[in-house]
């Protein structure tokens, strides 16, 4: 995809999707080739089977059952504020 530096300004969410979905995007400016978008890594889906924990949870090894975690968290806040 080639596009202007201006339509990069007001149509910035629409060229970046076009990167995320892989493509190379080449932006001019005045006419001639400027600078070239490229994503950075290979989009890749991940399974589900996946910790589905991520951040600085990722690695945390007590927490199996990530909803289950999150219910608890919610009835301790719940109770704490009736």
């Amino acid at each position: 995809m080639v596009t202007t530096a201006k339509k990069l300004r007001f149509d910035t969410k629409e060229v970046l999707n076009s990167v995320s979905r892989g493509e190379e995007v080449i932006i001019t400016y005045r006419g001639k080739a400027y600078a070239k978008l490229v994503p950075l890594h290979k989009s890749s889906k991940r399974s589900n089977k996946e910790s589905e924990l991520f951040g600085i949870w990722k690695d945390n090894t007590t927490v199996r059952d990530v909803n289950h975690f999150v219910r608890l968290l919610r009835r301790r806040r719940k109770n704490v504020t009736d």
